[in-house]
């Protein structure tokens, strides 16, 4: 028999949390971003353009299993 326990969290908490971590925790996190890039020497441009390329990525990576599925429909709704 197949058990129906759900570790994680629910399609309403991710939903919850994806907003909060775009309309909080991004707008934070390109702060931290630039305010760190301004404090080093300022390299080439190019090399400047490749680290914050590579930072819009990274932000991402932890969060991940929060944004799955988030724009779809509620997989647990009954129709």
């Amino acid at each position: 028999m197949a058990r129906k326990d759900k570790t994680g969290l629910s399609y309403r908490a991710r939903r919850g949390w994806s907003l909060v971590i775009l309309l909080l925790g991004l707008p934070l996190y390109i702060i931290v971003a630039v305010k760190v890039m301004s404090m080093l020497d300022r390299p080439p441009i190019l090399i400047e353009l490749l680290v914050y390329i590579v930072l819009g990525f990274l932000w991402a990576i932890p969060f991940k299993f929060v944004f799955r599925g988030v724009g779809q429909a509620d997989p647990d709704q009954k129709e």
